[in-house]
C-alpha cells in the first residue's frame, strides 16, 4: 500500500441521453451489490450503499449526445461470488449486453463479470480472491 492509503472517490457522474433506459439498467444491475438509488430528482439518480451517501454514482440526463458518457470502464466491488453472478443476470435482464460471464480471472486474482450498459460502457463487478481460493 502506498503512503497515501487507498484511492478514495467521492462521486462519479455518468451522463446519458436516454435517462429512463439507463436508470432501469443501473438500478437493476447495482441492486445485487447493495447499491441503491439514494437520491432522485428530475433527470438525476444518485446511487450509493444504503446509509452511506459517499462514494456515489450520479446518473444524469443530458440532451446533447456529444456529452453522453462513453468508453468508461467502471468496476464495482462485490462481497461474494453470488453477488457477482446476480449483478450479471440483472444487468442482462435490464438492457445490458454480455462482455464476459462470471468466472475466476487468475491474472486479476478476482472473480469478475463484465457487461456493457445500454450505450456500451464496460461495467464490471468483482470480488478479490487470495490466490484464487476464495474471497479475501
Amino acid at each position: 500500500m502506498s503512503a497515501h492509503g487507498p484511492l478514495l472517490v467521492h462521486h462519479l457522474g455518468v451522463f446519458v441521453t436516454d435517462f429512463a433506459t439507463a436508470e432501469e439498467f443501473w438500478t437493476a444491475a447495482l441492486a445485487p451489490l447493495g447499491i441503491v438509488p439514494g437520491y432522485r430528482a428530475d433527470g438525476l439518480a444518485e446511487y450509493w450503499h444504503d446509509g452511506h451517501d459517499t462514494p456515489s454514482l450520479a446518473l444524469q440526463h443530458v440532451t446533447d449526445p456529444a456529452a453522453e458518457t462513453r468508453g468508461l470502464h467502471l468496476a464495482f466491488a462485490a462481497r461474494t461470488h453470488t453477488q457477482v453472478d446476480a449483478f450479471h443476470r440483472a444487468a442482462l435482464a435490464h438492457g445490458g449486453a454480455d462482455r464476459y460471464a462470471p468466472r475466476h480471472w487468475e491474472e486479476y486474482r478476482a472473480y469478475c463479470a463484465f457487461v456493457s450498459d445500454p450505450v456500451g460502457n464496460n461495467v464490471e463487478a468483482l470480488v478479490k480472491e487470495e490466490r484464487g481460493v476464495g474471497p479475501v
